[in-house]
């Protein structure tokens, strides 16, 4: 019980702090007051923005911090519980300050928090999958497991239900409200970011979808999301929104292109073919809206109107990001189509695919820089997005093109994250997770980590962080000004702490470090093959409704030893560094190339790694 007072200009406040990140409808009583005791509330992720008069801001950007202010409870108060209502929940906050205002005392208790991102899980720390590697060499061995946790984290608060969406436009009047609708659908959504906005994004969810993926086995919020974008249509043109509502924002090819490709994923990670029958016609439209834009060079030339991207700069033309998103958009319609029984509809697809990819390589490669340029104009950039994408979407032709864009990109690190190319003053997680994936795919595991190590280990450890959940960005010398001067009107206090976008770490280290890649719906048929990236060891593993898919491997002087589990009703390869041949099950494989095809089940495989 807390008794609370202040006096003329004096405000006696107490700051809540919650270990992680939290977000909810929040409950106290009143257990005494005057008839002229009152009291408000302020909210913060940062403790930067910690202030008895404003909380951060998550309705509307304002250079002065000051636009959502306090929820404020006026006098006479009643004696008893006080609940927020649905609209006035804080979606994400650490720091909960509470603040008498006037003169008058009052005595207040049990103050509680019902959680309500997840609302279709009873058991939040019910995952299905699971993470674990020592990190030695940085200075805490446990980073890499708390990073993936972190993201998996991230992500329950990005998963909200359909009607607590931001509400869009924000009452002049400042404030927040939280009980907007997301969409057509009923049931969990995955947005943006727990404070906001609480919307939904297509191209957040090209990272965040596989985050629900690996740790959770829960694609029921994507589904919902990708409902809520096809329902966006323009059904004369057949281009798809840039944001699900209630912002509704118009206007990227690229998210139209992660809509698509999102649509792979959940049936990837499903097998969910009804909803791609249900979909079909929105989809192939969307498509065909993209496919216009091809010209004469083989490439997409992006229109200006449809030039918006994650927040980039000069998204227009012969943008490579558009075109890496757009082949490998082509590349998994195409999958798709044979799974439909369209088999001409998905050569075709194909095809279209093959000329794009020619055509990338021959008009924005950079033999001298070892990279690929933005465009095609002169003067060009080397982005940051379009190289990772042309890796991990395998627009590359060779090993050697792979290893020679994956060193480019070191180019634009610093201590604490890559600066982008395509923002001024920006670190940028969301493009940070594709470059993960681009290192690892290169076979360069240890700059992977190295990445993760700077630019995540700079996140979870500094204490402008929630530290807990993951930034939306931030800037060079580390400040939370992201997109400062770019959208975002020199509000600090507006950057999301916890961004589902930013949650790349998560997948990567298990696709990429274990290994364990689904090649056909649910993991029919899988791949094995961990880039093992200088570690000891490291364990886990994911699940889909066929079963579970689990590895451990363990580094032992020149010995590789992986221990697999995946379900009995699936098979597939697995594929090891090291010389001579595998011995798996305790029988010696003949063959030396270090790959073997395996029926699902337990197994056990080793190879050496140098003579």
């Amino acid at each position: 019980m807390w008794t609370l007072s202040s006096c003329a200009q004096l405000a006696v406040a107490l700051a809540f702090v919650q270990p992680p990140q939290v977000g909810g409808i929040l409950s106290l009583t009143v257990n005494s007051a005057t008839q002229r005791s009152q009291f408000s509330l302020s909210f913060t992720e940062s403790a930067e923005f910690i202030s008895p008069h404003n909380s951060d801001d998550s309705c509307q950007v304002s250079p002065l911090h000051n636009f959502d202010g306090v929820q404020s409870f006026r006098a006479p108060l009643p004696v008893g519980l006080i609940t927020q209502t649905v609209g006035q929940q804080r979606g994400g906050f650490r720091f909960l300050t509470i603040v008498a205002d006037g003169a008058d005392p009052l005595t207040i208790s049990n103050i509680s928090l019902a959680l309500t991102f997840m609302p279709h899980w009873d058991d939040l720390r019910a995952y299905p999958g699971y993470f674990f590697a020592p990190d030695p060499g940085f200075h805490d061995i446990n980073f890499l497991t708390k990073i993936w946790y972190a993201g998996a984290y991230t992500v329950q608060t990005n998963t909200i239900d359909s009607h607590q969406a931001r509400l869009q436009p924000c009452s002049p009047s400042g404030g927040w409200s939280n009980d907007a609708s997301g969409g057509p659908v009923t049931g969990p959504i995955l947005v943006d970011g727990a404070k906001r906005d609480r919307n939904v994004w297509p191209g957040d969810c090209g990272i965040s979808t596989h985050t629900e993926l690996v740790a959770l086995n829960d694609l029921e919020p994507t589904k919902n999301s990708l409902t809520v974008m096809f329902s966006t249509q323009d059904h004369v043109t057949g281009a798809l929104n840039y944001s699900g509502p209630p912002i509704n924002a118009q206007g990227s090819d690229t998210y139209i292109s992660w809509s698509l490709i999102g649509t792979h994923n959940y049936f990837l990670y499903t097998g969910d073919l009804d909803f791609v029958k249900f979909v079909w016609p929105n989809y192939t439209k969307a498509l065909n809206f993209l496919e216009r834009q091809v010209d004469s060079t083989g490439l997409a030339n992006v229109p200006t109107a449809f030039s918006n991207d994650w927040g980039r700069d000069g998204g227009a033309g012969h943008n490579s990001a558009a075109n890496a998103l757009l082949y490998q958009t082509l590349v998994t319609a195409a999958d798709l189509a044979a799974h439909l029984g369209d088999l001409s509809l998905a050569a075709a697809y194909l095809a279209n695919s093959t000329r794009i990819k020619a055509a990338f390589n021959a008009l924005l490669w950079d033999t001298a820089a070892g990279m690929f340029r933005d465009n095609d104009l002169p003067g060009s950039i080397h982005p940051q997005d379009g190289n990772a994408l042309a890796v991990l979407f395998n627009l590359t032709t060779s090993d050697a093109q792979n290893k020679a864009v994956s060193s480019g990109l070191t180019k634009f690190w610093t201590p604490i994250g890559p600066l982008s190319p395509e923002l001024n003053d920006t670190i940028i997680p969301f493009v940070g997770g594709f470059e993960i994936q681009a290192h690892f795919i290169a076979g360069e595991g240890e700059r992977a980590l190295d990445l993760i190590e700077r630019e995540w280990g700079y996140m979870l450890y500094t204490n402008l962080s929630v530290e807990s959940t993951l930034l939306e960005g931030f800037t060079a010398n580390g400040s939370l000004g992201y997109r400062a001067s770019a959208g975002y009107d020199l509000d600090h206090s507006y950057t999301s702490h916890s961004h589902g976008w930013s949650t790349g770490p998560t997948s990567a280290l298990t696709f990429y470090l274990l290994g364990i890649q689904l090649k056909s719906p649910l993991g029919a048929t899988w791949t094995i093959s961990p880039v093992l990236s200088g570690l000891p060891s490291a364990e886990g593993g994911l699940e889909t409704a066929i079963g579970f898919f689990g590895v451990k491997w363990t580094v032992q002087g020149h010995t590789l030893t992986v221990r697999l589990q995946t379900p009995t009703a699936s098979n597939g390869t697995v594929s090891l560094p090291g010389v001579g041949p595998l011995t798996v099950d305790g029988h010696k494989k003949s063959s030396s190339s270090g790959l073997v095809s395996l029926d699902g089940g337990s197994h056990v495989v080793i190879r050496r790694l140098s003579s």
